[in-house]
C-alpha cells in the first residue's frame, strides 16, 4: 500500500468517491466533501512538512503542525479553484495529495527564508586561476566567459533572476514572492537568459555550435 492509499483509508475515503460532483456541490454533500479533502491535503502537508523540518532548526512540533495546517488551507483553495481541470487520468485522491505536497513544500522554504535578505546581484565572482593546474586555469576561463556573457547579453532583469536562482539558490517561490510575480514568470526569464547565455558563448567559442538534425 502506498502513501496515498494509506492516508485515504485512515480517514475512511473510498479512492473510488465521486469527488468532483461531491465539492461542486453548494449545500451539505459539498461541504462535508470539502472537510473531507481537507482532512486528506493535512495528512499530505504533514508528512511533506516533517520530512523537511531539517531546513527549519529550531521549530518544534506546534511550528510544524501550524505550517501544514496552512499549507493544508493553500493547498484545499487551489485544489477547488481547478477542479475543472481534472481529467481522471488517476485518482482523484492521488491528484490532489501532489497539491499537498506542493504547498507544504513552498510554505517550508517561505518560513527558511523569512528572514533571510534576497541581494539580488549583478555579478558574481570570478574564479582566479593564479598559478592553478590546467583544468583549473580551462575552468577559470570559462568562468570569465560566463561572467562576460552575463553582464553583457542579458537584460537587468534576466541577470537578477538567473544569479538568485543559479549562484545564490533562493527557491523560486521566494524569488517570485519577493519579486512579486509568479513562477511561470520566472521560469521564463530563466529560460529565455540560459538560451541567451548559450548563444553568447557559442560566439566566443566556449560551447560548441548545436548539431542540427539531419533532414529525412
Amino acid at each position: 500500500m502506498n502513501i496515498v492509499q494509506g492516508d485515504m483509508a485512515g480517514i475512511g475515503i473510498a479512492p473510488d468517491e465521486p469527488w468532483v460532483s461531491d465539492l461542486s456541490d453548494p449545500g451539505p454533500p459539498g461541504h462535508v466533501a470539502q472537510r473531507s479533502l481537507h482532512d486528506l491535503l493535512l495528512r499530505a502537508t504533514r508528512h511533506q512538512v516533517w520530512r523537511l523540518r531539517g531546513q527549519l532548526p529550531g521549530a518544534g512540533p506546534a511550528d510544524l503542525e501550524d505550517l501544514a495546517q496552512q499549507a493544508a488551507d493553500d493547498a484545499l483553495v487551489a485544489v477547488l479553484g481547478k477542479l475543472a481541470t481534472f481529467e481522471g487520468r488517476s485518482r482523484f485522491s492521488t491528484w490532489v495529495y501532489k497539491f499537498g505536497v506542493l504547498h507544504a513544500g513552498v510554505a517550508v522554504r517561505r518560513q527558511a527564508w523569512r528572514h533571510r535578505e534576497v541581494a539580488l546581484p549583478d555579478t558574481f565572482d570570478v574564479m582566479d586561476d593564479g598559478t592553478a593546474p590546467e583544468g583549473v586555469v580551462q575552468a577559470a576561463d570559462l568562468s570569465r566567459a560566463v561572467h562576460a556573457a552575463i553582464a553583457t547579453a542579458l537584460t537587468p532583469h534576466q541577470r537578477r533572476v538567473t544569479l538568485a536562482l543559479l549562484v545564490d539558490q533562493v527557491p523560486i517561490d521566494v524569488l517570485a514572492e519577493r519579486l512579486g510575480t509568479n513562477r511561470n514568470a520566472l521560469y521564463k526569464t530563466l529560460h529565455d537568459a540560459r538560451r541567451r547565455l548559450r548563444a553568447s558563448l557559442v560566439a566566443s567559442g566556449h560551447l560548441d555550435e548545436p548539431s542540427l538534425r539531419s533532414a529525412p
